[in-house]
């Protein structure tokens, strides 16, 4: 085997002086054939990277087409060294091959086989026992091992002064505007040093992958490639050099028994946050919109960054002045003179932004790394580059609704009116439906309460990739895949509430032939159901679709007769469902009770509105209902002017009666006047029940009692309970109350003003 055919280079992850060392190098050793540390899975694919529609960062996607959960990227930005390495092959129309372990192998793991490798490795430490090797004194342990072979470099790091080998790295290579060719030498050299002073890894995974790489550079060798060059991670030059390679048959024995499964490979927009190591990448980078900077091989790099900190500090409306980019400019200079350092690098324009832009405030500083150091940049791949055919539907719709995805966040208030606006705001629904959560509702940014408006908070992230092409199984465009997956989903539903819930998103992502499915599931379910608070926490959601369906063009009519239904067994079955309840279980009724008032109240039917205070009024005359239920009904049937004064001053009459135990009275003040204690300054008559009631009470009844209607006059408005406190400071009776009211009141001042009241209400002024 001729050793001299065979050049290895050594990369520590992605960055621009790296990328451009190799680049040169490859340029010079004009390689015959180049192999690439990357998943072979991906070869028929690779011929893509060179297309014009292909704009970094993006990320070769190795997934199994029946499990899109089970899957592998390999990111890449235009300073990484494969992806360097990828453009000149493919420029020079050299042969080029990924040589990784196949993720047809990695990813046809299984616990079980991982757990026999564990239990293999302890078998083999203890038959191994102490190690016989020469190294150091202080062998370390195995955690120390793996952060070692994670990061091999920061041992070299440590011994130049550095705390971080990222920031060492970058001193050493990416920030420099020098050739550092030597520098594939020197990181074998030191690799060899640090694996022949290590002992032998354990990790069975990391073997295999060597054992793989060597069989694919043998493989070439044997082709009779006269010039290869090797682009590998740092810490596998040593396994990969030809002078130190174990025997064909070690390899093959490590090789043998791999399980394998079916892969397929695509191209994927990345995103500059995930290609950080800050996003839990293992192999990203700190300040991945630095490295582009440099990469870009512009002059005055210092003065070109601090300049974009302060155009992003002034679309902040942040003040910033040419002055400030003229010192912090100065300052990072002058560090970088301290620091014997040719030119400024990102730490000190990092410290120099931080005190002299900033004025050391730490706010706008984590904006600047946000945007000017990681960046927010996402890559775009062909139209024709091989995905799944949701994914074309997708990309289709996104261009067609001029609804592009960002990977930064975007603010959306979308008009349900408009007919653009109201298909982006049905698509976002139905992805959403496929969990993939592009965009989230918010508060709306107009304040309005409206409800042809629809806030949303868009982001688009790498990974919704993956659960499209999962969402794949249930159809091939977005509307297919979202209605079979609501189909899915109701075929499962526990519960009369998640059918709800399904069918209110179902009909927001205008799904027609999911709610057609759902509507027939939930009406067998409620004309069998006689479990009246789970038909009660069901009406609310329904009412609003009836009440506001029209708004988003949905045909309200296909739950009109489910809402009728269950308001038909609401109201048979609210009186005994009210009966013999705990307090806990009362209180629960109770929202119950307000919320399916409001819904009714907000449907305007008036057969429907007459079942419901037909229901309430039975529930205020019968004995043995809980005394809160039992209030509210009759303050409901009073506000809707259903019973008058004289009728509810005789039902809180015999609530607050001595019969009565003070606890259970305490209970009707609650559900009377809870919410609002309005009735009681406008009614005196109610005003002096509750009065006479209170003066009744002899001084430990009030006492225990005391906390219980202190809770009830805390929900009312600070004007209300003013308005209370002065009533009870002037004494005034019931009795004198009326005259008064009446001596004071101008009816000549009020007849000015209806008028004016008429025109607005739009009726006659003798109306």
């Amino acid at each position: 085997m001729n050793h001299d055919r065979v050049h290895l280079f050594g990369i520590r992850h992605h960055g621009p002086g790296s990328a451009r060392s190799l680049e040169r190098a490859l340029t010079k050793l004009a390689p015959d054939c180049v192999l690439i540390e990357g998943p072979p899975d991906a070869d028929g694919v690779l011929s893509l990277a060179s297309h014009q529609e292909m704009q970094p960062p993006v990320a070769l996607l190795i997934y199994v087409p029946d499990q899109p959960n089970r899957a592998a990227f390999y990111p890449f930005a235009e300073f990484s060294p494969e992806w360097r390495a990828i453009q000149y092959a493919l420029r020079e129309q050299t042969p080029i091959r990924f040589i990784d372990l196949p993720q047809t192998f990695q990813l046809g793991d299984t616990e079980e086989e991982a757990e026999e490798e564990a239990t293999e490795q302890a078998e083999e430490a203890i038959q191994a026992g102490p190690s016989s090797e020469s190294g150091p004194v202080d062998s370390p342990n195995d955690d120390e091992l793996a952060a070692i072979r994670r990061d091999p470099l920061g041992l070299l790091a440590e011994a130049a002064g550095f705390n971080d080998s990222e920031r060492w790295w970058d001193w050493l290579v990416e920030s420099r505007r020098s050739d550092t060719g030597e520098v594939f030498a020197a990181v074998a050299e030191a690799m060899t040093a640090l694996r022949d002073d290590l002992p032998p890894n354990k990790d069975l995974r990391e073997r295999r992958r060597e054992a793989y790489m060597r069989r694919s550079l043998r493989a070439a060798l044997k082709e009779g490639f006269e010039r290869i060059a090797v682009v590998c991670g740092a810490w596998h030059v040593p396994a990969l050099d030809p002078t130190r390679f174990p025997s064909i048959s070690h390899d093959d024995e490590l090789l043998a028994g791999l399980k394998k499964v079916k892969t397929e490979a695509a191209w994927s927009p990345w995103t500059y946050d995930r290609l950080a190591i800050g996003s839990g990448y293992g192999a990203g980078v700190v300040s991945p919109a630095w490295y582009e900077l440099l990469w870009s091989n512009e002059p005055h790099v210092a003065t070109r960054w601090l300049t974009r900190v302060a155009r992003l500090m002034r679309e902040r409306d942040l003040d910033t002045s040419s002055a400030h980019v003229i010192e912090a400019v100065r300052l990072s200079e002058s560090l970088a003179a301290l620091r014997q350092r040719a030119v400024p690098g990102l730490e000190e324009l990092d410290e120099a932004a931080l005190a002299v832009v900033c004025s050391g405030q730490d706010a706008p500083m984590r904006l600047i790394r946000r945007r000017l150091v990681i960046g927010e940049k996402l890559g775009a791949v062909p139209a024709d580059a091989p995905m799944a055919p949701l994914q074309r539907d997708l990309a289709a719709l996104q261009k067609r609704l001029r609804f592009p995805p960002k990977s930064e966040i975007k603010q959306h208030d979308l008009d349900l009116r408009k007919p653009m606006d109201l298909e982006r705001s049905q698509l976002l629904h139905r992805l959403n439906l496929l969990e993939v959560p592009w965009g989230q509702t918010t508060a709306n940014a107009r304040g309005s309460k409206g409800t042809f408006h629809e806030a949303w908070q868009v982001r688009w992230q790498p990974e919704f990739v993956v659960k499209l092409i999962e969402g794949s199984r249930y159809g091939n465009t977005v509307e297919a895949a979202a209605t079979g997956r609501v189909v899915q989903i109701a075929s499962t539903a526990q519960s009369l509430g998640e059918m709800i819930s399904l069918l209110d998103h179902a009909l927001l992502a205008a799904l027609p032939q999911a709610v057609d499915t759902l509507v027939a599931t939930i009406q067998a379910i409620t004309s069998t159901s006689s479990d009246t608070p789970q038909l009660m926490g069901a009406l609310p959601p329904l009412a609003r679709v009836m009440r506001y369906g029209n708004v988003r063009q949905t045909d309200a009519t296909l739950v009109e007769r489910i809402v009728q239904g269950i308001v038909e067994r609401i109201c048979i079955g609210l009186p005994g469902a009210c009966r013999s309840l705990s307090d806990e279980a009362a209180l629960e009724q109770f929202q119950h009770v307000i919320a399916v008032h409001a819904a009714l109240t907000t449907l305007h039917d008036e057969t429907l509105l007459n079942d419901w205070f037909a229901s309430l009024r039975s529930i205020a005359e019968q004995d043995g209902v809980h005394q809160l239920l039992q209030a509210r009904a009759v303050r409901l049937l009073h506000d809707s002017g259903r019973a008058d004064s004289e009728e509810v001053k005789r039902w809180m009459s015999l609530a607050l009666s001595a019969a009565t135990a003070r606890p259970a009275a305490a209970a009707w003040i609650e559900g009377f006047l809870s919410g609002s204690g309005m009735v009681l300054i406008h009614d005196l008559t109610l005003w002096g029940v509750l009065e006479g009631w209170v003066a009744a009470l002899d001084h430990q009844a009030f006492i225990d009692v005391l906390p219980l209607v202190r809770r009830t006059f805390s929900t009312f408005e600070s004007a209300e309970r003013r308005q209370m406190g002065d009533r009870v400071k002037r004494g005034a009776k019931p009795s004198e109350a009326p005259r008064a009211a009446s001596a004071s009141f101008h009816h000549d001042r009020a007849a000015r003003v209806l008028p004016l009241i008429a025109r607005l209400l739009g009726q006659e002024a003798s109306q």
